[in-house]
């Protein structure tokens, strides 16, 4: 604990490089010896069912409640420490700092997949995981397995598809994580669809859109969902197809604070994200008595109608952030005055902006102004509310004077949406 506690009281602004990059070495090497020991003692605790002692009902739950791990982590970790005790070469390997926990896991799940056939070709895949970086070394597993018999290749196919999963859970922010396994088939349609979206965002070339890949892929895959739940052919489930659902209250919409406004699944969120996710949509008026008791449940209607929808594409052809040629699929019809403040649905009204700028508008600190047929783009924040884009677009019947923002009015009216 001392030398860990000289570690933390290191000022590493005054080591040099070379100094720094050798104690990384040592303490890469340093966790991969704890990380053995760590699952060593995983591993006995296990055999002894030390679990039941509390009155765990298995040692994955005993990890989760008392070392605060995640269900999928702990499944994991336990999967590893069991598949060891029968790696001899790995396990052996492992404390002396010679494998990366990234290559433990690859030669787990290649003794996984194939544990007679791992039995023999250990030695070998182990000396392979030692000098080879993880992208190497994968490869290297994965031509092993090709190498097996047909047969058993058929069986690894069919045990693939067997182990597939998907994990999906809500943190108590809000964010969503998901973490799984698919077979080569449905994860080839994934990466496939993956693919089709970022390659159509990448062809755009937005000089402005500064995503990380990791972000561009998540905004993919909610892309690619949200095209599904849109498409006219989804199953439906009570009489309507799946979609995003919203409860707001009504003063909360038009500009009250700490009243309700949530998402069916992940829970609360700002009312301006609430008011983004209604510009265009459909609603179902909910009167309540009181917090809860429902009094009169109205029909669910959408605020933009199909119709005015077609007119807005017609005219606008794509997002009308200045610069931006995202298509019509890819785009929300906008209310330049939000309804929720007294604007009207017309085409007037509305604007198409993609997904990325309709968040700018409502909750990025921008507003649009439609002057003379032209949008205008500025910025809140900005000393003075400077113009930062103007698009000219003399196809737009806009009013001359319309402005949309991220802010609206407090007003106080009664009643609920859902």
């Amino acid at each position: 604990m001392a030398t860990l506690e000289a570690l933390r009281n290191e000022d590493l602004h005054r080591l040099s490089e070379e100094r720094l990059e050798s104690e990384f070495a040592s303490l890469q090497r340093a966790a991969q010896v704890l990380e053995a020991e760590r699952l060593r003692r995983l591993a006995e605790i296990h055999r002894r069912q030390s679990h039941r002692r509390a009155g765990y009902l298995s040692t994955e739950s005993w990890l989760v409640d008392q070392h605060k791990l995640g269900w999928t982590a702990a499944a994991k970790d336990l999967r590893t420490s069991r598949s060891l005790q029968r790696m001899p070469r790995t396990r052996d390997a492992l404390p002396r700092g010679e494998l990366t926990t990234s290559a433990v896991q690859m030669l787990v799940s290649a003794r996984h997949a194939h544990p007679a056939q791992f039995r023999c070709s250990e030695e070998a895949l182990v000396e392979a995981a030692k000098r080879l970086p993880a992208p190497q070394l994968h490869h290297t597993v994965a031509h092993w397995r090709r190498q097996l018999d047909w047969s058993e290749g058929l069986k690894d196919a069919q045990r693939m598809h067997d182990q597939r999963r998907l994990n999906v859970s809500i943190s108590v922010l809000g964010m969503v994580r998901v973490d799984g396994d698919l077979d080569p088939e449905s994860g080839e349609v994934v990466l496939s669809a993956l693919r089709g979206c970022l390659d159509s965002e990448r062809r755009r070339k937005d000089r402005d859109d500064h995503r990380t890949q990791p972000q561009r892929r998540a905004d993919a895959l909610a892309e690619v969902c949200r095209q599904w739940l849109d498409a006219s052919a989804g199953p439906a489930a009570g009489s309507e197809r799946p979609h995003v659902a919203v409860i707001v209250d009504l003063r909360s919409l038009v500009g009250g604070g700490g009243y309700r406004s949530e998402l069916d699944h992940t829970g609360p969120v700002h009312p301006e994200t609430v008011r983004r996710l209604v510009c265009d949509a459909s609603i179902a008026r909910v009167v309540t008595r009181g917090a809860s008791e429902p009094l009169d449940v109205g029909r669910r209607t959408a605020v933009v109608p199909v119709p005015m929808r077609r007119a807005v594409i017609v005219r606008d052809r794509h997002c009308r952030f200045p610069g931006c040629d995202r298509p019509p699929p890819w785009c929300d019809a906008h209310h330049v005055k939000h309804w929720a403040d007294g604007g009207t649905t017309s085409v007037g009204n509305l604007v198409l902006m993609c997904r990325r700028h309709h968040r700018l508008v409502h909750e990025g600190g921008f507003e649009i102004e439609i002057h003379g047929g032209s949008v205008r783009i500025r910025r809140r924040d900005v000393a003075g509310g400077g113009v930062v884009w103007t698009e000219e677009a003399s196809r737009s019947r806009l009013p001359s004077g319309a402005r949309s923002s991220g802010s609206a009015p407090p007003r106080t009216p009664s009643g609920a949406l859902a």
